[in-house]
């Protein structure tokens, strides 16, 4: 990382002793500074803008070492470029001084995380840990005062100032201040990043071992019946807004995320064990392989856009659509339908698991296993049962038990 810097030689006043002050090296990298001693002293008469005054040979001397050190922590400035590390006045320092820093810092992990990980971890996520990176910039120059940390500096005090910082955030722009689970977001991003640096042993002790994130779960937002009908009934003339309804609807009775559904092609499409068709996929996020038998809607769909240009194009099931324009498109067709939901393509998969699935009386066991789930934990975070089908459980149970107060009345007589 270039960095402007300087060197300059003061005296430091408050050491004088017997009319000798000893003489400070001070390098600046980017606004930030650093100073150790030179191990030499002189009288602050014979002192005039950072050198020894007069042509003695005292003086010669002197004024000769100081350019030494100067050229000295030039060419260290130079060996740091050249060697692509950080350069910081800290770094000059311990370079001229022979100490071997640790030259991993918050932020060139940050970077050898996204570098190295960019082509295992999906483009969103990846904004998501981009979009950390720059609040962790942010936080070191306006809170710290520095341009960067040192990974051995790193403690629960930061990460505690950290998390306020991100609570306490005021956007310049029209977003609004982060709710307490984006800023355990950024938290938790940043802690993996920092798990790299201790499995590669750069940090030796953990600065998270005394935090704990908190979350706040929050009700998953999903389509009632009645939403979903309405923008199943409804048909646009706009090609992009029918395209996006078709491929959200597809989703709505599929459970498939927005990344699977676009990777579905037609050999993804097989004859299942009832002779009906079915998706045989896997999850992209986790690869854990997904069944979902194709609903009478879902194939619907699958039939329509199966000579589509741009599919046959690509040889996938669906022309593509970007995450972002489909989620623009949805907003729309929210408005069209009034629906005032947040109406986004990750919607559908939270529809199929309520009001498709679950409501209609199918185990959460079976819907677990169409979503592609680990465990029926996460199952149950995505699909909460609404109160319709309560209802419905609890008139069965009333019918049960008003059978069996008749069946012992009966016998009774």
């Amino acid at each position: 990382m270039q960095a402007t810097f300087s060197t300059t030689f003061i005296l430091r006043t408050s050491k004088t002793k017997d009319g000798l002050t000893p003489v400070y090296c001070r390098i600046t990298v980017a606004g930030n500074r650093s100073e150790f001693s030179i191990k030499r002293s002189v009288s602050e008469k014979s002192w005039d803008a950072g050198k020894v005054k007069g042509n003695s040979e005292d003086a010669r001397s002197l004024n000769g070492y100081l350019k030494q050190v100067e050229a000295k922590i030039f060419e260290h400035y130079r060996d740091l470029l050249a060697d692509s590390k950080l350069v910081t006045a800290d770094a000059l320092k311990n370079a001229y001084l022979g100490i071997k820093p640790n030259q991993y810092s918050l932020l060139s992990l940050i970077d050898y995380h996204n570098t190295h990980l960019k082509d295992t971890i999906e483009w969103g996520t990846m904004k998501n840990y981009m979009t950390t990176q720059r609040y962790v910039k942010e936080f070191l120059k306006s809170r710290l005062k520095t341009s960067d940390l040192l990974l051995a500096h790193l403690s629960y005090k930061f990460l505690a100032d950290f998390e306020h910082y991100l609570r306490s955030y005021t956007p310049l722009d029209h977003h609004t201040s982060m709710g307490n689970n984006t800023v355990m977001k950024h938290i938790e991003r940043l802690r993996k990043m920092i798990n790299v640096a201790i499995k590669n042993e750069w940090l030796e002790r953990d600065p998270f071992a005394k935090f704990q994130a908190k979350f706040i779960r929050n009700d998953r937002e999903f389509l009632s019946q009645d939403d979903l009908e309405k923008i199943e009934a409804k048909e646009f003339k706009v090609l992009r807004l029918q395209w996006a309804k078709d491929l959200f609807i597809f989703s709505c009775f599929t459970g498939l995320a927005y990344c699977d559904v676009m990777r579905l092609t037609p050999q993804n499409i097989s004859l299942g064990i009832d002779g009906e068709y079915w998706i045989m996929t896997s999850r992209k996020k986790t690869n854990q392989p997904v069944r979902v038998p194709l609903l009478p809607k879902a194939l619907n769909i699958v039939e329509k856009y199966r000579n589509h240009p741009r599919a046959l194009a690509s040889g996938t099931l669906f022309p593509n659509l970007s995450n972002q324009k489909i989620n623009a498109y949805l907003k729309e067709i929210a408005d069209l339908c009034s629906i005032e939901k947040n109406l986004t393509f990750h919607l559908a998969r939270h529809t199929f698991a309520t009001t498709v699935t679950l409501t209609n009386g199918v185990p959460i066991e079976t819907v677990s296993k169409m979503l592609g789930h680990t465990s029926i934990r996460t199952t149950q975070i995505y699909a909460k049962v609404i109160e319709n089908k309560v209802s419905q459980d609890m008139l069965s149970l009333r019918a049960v038990l008003g059978n069996q107060k008749t069946a012992k009345l009966k016998k009774v007589n």
